[in-house]
């Protein structure tokens, strides 16, 4: 357990973020279609990424991605090509998560796959494709968007290429755009109308990359901002115009008195105004932001009326109860109606909380800025390097003192 001191230091320093995962894992991936491999700088140091790159590159039948959700799915769809009787696997929590809607389209394709446990659900056993058996697929639009992106990034690589419907409203938009503009830079052509995206079979052209900062693990210095009196951070490695959909923060934080400038590949963040009394944000196009803005909005008397947040159920953990749950810790409350949540502030003291983090990174950084109001312990705390291996080092850069317990 980790115990985070109390900091009242002024929030001051240079930021140098982890690379951004979605990015590297989709670039991954690409190069593993990719005829010719390519060049990638900057490739994320997170755990997730780090297994796929070992996976991908692996002569094992057995792949075990433990419990790195976005390289079981990705890694699905290149063994749904190019699987030889492989078994892809994961952690007990992983063969909860579903994944029978991007199992059932591969198999729709023509590729075998088996459930080994249960249906819906990891392990499979897949033996890639022999023979197309269709090019057009539906599948829902507001399901994980890493099922839309693994399939069309194998897109062009079958031999009919793929007419991709997504029916019904589309969910986390950003992330489908991220990879369809990652592929365009890899060569690859495509048309999206209405809710028809058609790619043709056609080869990823190699093309040296060098991968952004992740604006997920930026999101978390911005709740720091917001949280503190004053201050001024410099992030580096994060373009002005990104693939990222997390780059919304910037916007979200403005609610905040969080401003963001720009100085070549660096976001400069500083605290220049009064916060609103209430916000109300969609978070569809970006769920995993929503927990470091909720505890920002906690600590700071915001009161948040949220939509879209619906796939935060089938993450690591179930978010909306996990943070339900640690909410409570700091005195605020997070209620549900109809699809739409509300967050109460914290209106009284609280003690020092425990945080339980579930398994799930994003609920231990999402609460690291608690440490500029209170002490606090974080349990389990090695879960950040599944996306941000250095976040306590870092925390560490502007003056937050901790320990082990």
């Amino acid at each position: 357990m980790l115990l985070l001191h109390k900091s009242d230091a002024k929030l001051t320093g240079d930021i140098h973020l982890s690379s951004s995962k979605s990015e590297s894992n989709r670039v991954l991936l690409m190069n593993a279609l990719s005829a010719d491999p390519f060049h990638i700088e900057n490739l994320s140091d997170a755990k997730d990424t780090q297994t796929m790159h070992r996976l991908l590159s692996s002569g094992e039948k057995i792949w075990d991605v433990m419990e790195a959700g976005t390289t079981m799915r990705f890694c699905t769809a290149y063994l749904g090509l190019k699987g030889q009787d492989h078994v892809i696997t994961g952690t007990e929590r992983m063969k909860q998560r579903p994944i029978g809607l991007l199992a059932e389209a591969l198999k729709h394709l023509g590729t075998s796959i088996r459930y080994e446990e249960k249906d819906g659900y990891p392990p499979l056993r897949i033996s890639g494709l022999k023979e197309q058996s269709t090019r057009e697929l539906s599948i829902p639009g507001n399901v994980s968007s890493q099922f839309i992106s693994a399939l069309l990034m194998i897109a062009p690589v079958l031999p009919r290429g793929l007419e991709l419907t997504l029916t019904q409203e589309i969910f986390s938009r950003p992330y489908i755009e991220m990879t369809l503009a990652l592929m365009s830079h890899f060569g690859i052509n495509h048309t999206w109308e209405g809710h028809v995206i058609d790619i043709g079979h056609q080869s990823y052209i190699a093309n040296n990359y060098r991968v952004e900062s992740d604006w997920s693990g930026a999101s978390y210095w911005y709740a720091m901002m917001a949280i503190a009196p004053e201050g001024t951070l410099r992030l580096h490695g994060l373009r002005e115009k990104s693939y990222q959909g997390d780059q919304a923060i910037v916007e979200i934080m403005k609610g905040f008195g969080v401003e963001t400038t720009f100085e070549g590949d660096t976001a400069v963040i500083s605290k220049t105004g009064q916060s609103k009394r209430e916000l109300t944000i969609d978070f569809k196009k970006c769920p995993d932001l929503a927990q470091g803005v909720m505890v920002a909005a906690a600590l700071t008397g915001i009161r948040l009326q949220m939509t879209g947040l619906e796939t935060l159920r089938i993450k690591e953990t179930d978010r909306i109860t996990a943070m339900t749950q640690e909410l409570a810790k700091i005195g605020a409350t997070l209620t549900e109606s109809s699809s739409r949540w509300e967050l109460s502030p914290s209106e009284k003291n609280f003690d020092p909380p425990i945080i339980s983090t579930y398994e799930d990174h994003r609920m231990a950084m999402a609460f690291g800025p608690l440490a500029l109001r209170s002490n606090l312990s974080i349990e389990e705390e090695e879960v950040v390097k599944k996306s941000y291996p250095g976040y306590w080092e870092d925390l560490k850069k502007v003056g937050i003192r901790m320990a082990h317990q």
